[in-house]
């Protein structure tokens, strides 16, 4: 185990090393150095003030080792990203890490809620409706998710912050604020959009897994042992169900802490995600590059995290 685990943590590292050499590609040889300052200082800024901007910001090296080899800007790119020395914001020379753990913190507060209370229901409903498979509550359960998963995210938001923000003042409409006496007043209702838009997705996946395992001989065997269908669903189905559940759940932890990008924008919630549209909308190519960095390693460690997963929930995975 130990050395498949090596092996996978390898073939991550290259992956990451890929994505590392392809941002620097995007960021530096398509959209060069000179693009970044005009997109940065605007269109009508004299050579020799783009010029400064360059050199404040290293831009003003060379892009790749043969050009300079002691000194350009590819090896400087993977330096920073792999030691998350992330230097200065593009926009206002603002450190990219004191941004990071700034929003870190904010992100959280509501992913972590969405991830825990979305799965348990989605968990819970699916069990539900597989226990009555057949009937017409699967019957419904099945269309109710089917008609979830159609709606867009936005118009949960939209309709949610009109219907009860603004309708029935429940809730602010956006807002945050990390005191703890109101803090979980302005995250009800984006938590509450982030479950109620996920829970047909999950619904419809974990209901086939659990009508699937349902079939299965060891579940005829213990029905024909006289155990009662609640007793098969939860030990037998729910325990034998839960590998492609964690395939699902774990890959989604990493990326708890890089936010959500249109529930932090329209929630007014500053976090990660709301700091990946602003450097979008601001032109910040240097906090764009960390965060999608951070995704791609998020990606990495979630799948390493799985394969991990596997063989403390199923006894019979051997990872070789």
């Amino acid at each position: 185990m130990l050395a498949y685990m090596l092996r996978r943590l390898a073939y991550g590292g290259l992956v990451v090393l890929g994505v590392l050499f392809f941002l620097f590609v995007l960021f530096f040889a398509v959209a060069t150095p000179d693009d970044i300052a005009r997109r940065a200082l605007g269109e009508k800024a004299r050579p020799e003030v783009l010029e400064q901007w360059k050199a404040n910001h290293g831009y003003d090296r060379p892009l790749w080792p043969w050009q300079s080899f002691d000194d350009n800007l590819l090896f400087d790119h993977y330096r920073r990203m792999l030691t998350f020395d992330f230097g200065n914001s593009d926009a206002d020379d603002v450190p990219i890490s004191r941004r990071l753990r700034e929003g870190a913190g904010a992100s959280l507060s509501l992913t972590i809620p969405i991830f825990v209370l979305g799965g348990v229901l989605g968990v819970l409903l699916s069990l539900f409706v597989a226990f009555f498979r057949e009937t017409y509550i699967d019957s419904m359960g099945v269309f109710l998710a089917v008609l979830a998963m159609s709606v867009s995210i936005l118009l949960y938001i939209v309709g949610a912050q009109y219907l009860i923000a603004k309708l029935l003042r429940w809730f602010p409409i956006s807002g945050f604020d990390p005191d703890p006496a109101v803090i979980l007043r302005f995250l009800a209702l984006p938590v509450l959009v982030g479950i109620v838009s996920g829970v047909g997705g999950d619904l419809r996946f974990y209901r086939t897994v659990f009508v699937e395992e349902s079939s299965r001989d060891y579940v005829r065997t213990a029905r024909a042992k006289g155990a009662g269908e609640l007793r098969v669903m939860v030990a037998h189905v729910l325990r034998n169900g839960l590998i492609p559940i964690l395939t699902r759940v774990v890959v989604a932890i990493p990326f708890l802490f890089t936010g959500s990008l249109l529930l932090e924008s329209f929630f007014g919630i500053p976090g990660l995600g709301s700091l990946t549209v602003d450097a979008i909308n601001g032109n910040d190519f240097a906090t764009l590059r960390v965060m999608v960095f951070i995704g791609a390693l998020a990606f990495v460690v979630g799948q390493v995290l799985t394969d991990l997963s596997y063989s403390l929930a199923d006894p019979r995975v051997r990872l070789e």
